[in-house]
């Protein structure tokens, strides 16, 4: 998970290890870009505003890595127009969860993407 709000990051946290995932995080696009380069992970949740920096510009990074692109990398933003989703996909993120997170979408687009038989397919389908 990339979260730069540590409230966010704490909830998202707990909530991924209740439902039994195992969470690496990063607070930033340094941390981010250091902790995937050593590791590759079954989904990266990711969001798209981390304080100065631009999210996205992971996501684009995480596309162009061998290792990494076929990784599900599930946008969690409070910026849900339409523009805003399809800058998130066009960026290479797989979905677009909307902010405050609702854990039903959530657990419903980590069961889609880490079960799915063709990750790369993109969605653009933003819950609130």
């Amino acid at each position: 998970m990339v979260e730069d709000n540590q409230p966010n990051r704490e909830l998202l946290c707990d909530w991924l290890e209740s439902e039994g995932f195992e969470v690496v995080y990063a607070e930033n696009l340094e941390q981010s870009y250091a902790a995937y380069d050593t590791m590759v992970p079954h989904a990266i949740l990711l969001d798209v505003q981390l304080g100065h920096e631009d999210g996205l510009s992971f996501a684009r990074w995480i596309r162009h890595r061998q290792k990494l692109r076929h990784i599900p990398v599930l946008a969690v933003t409070a910026h849900a127009m339409v523009t805003d989703q399809k800058r998130v996909i066009q960026a290479g993120c797989d979905a677009c969860i909307s902010k405050p997170v609702d854990f039903k979408s959530l657990r419903q687009q980590l069961e889609l993407w880490l079960n799915s038989p063709s990750p790369l397919r993109r969605i653009a389908d933003c819950r609130r």
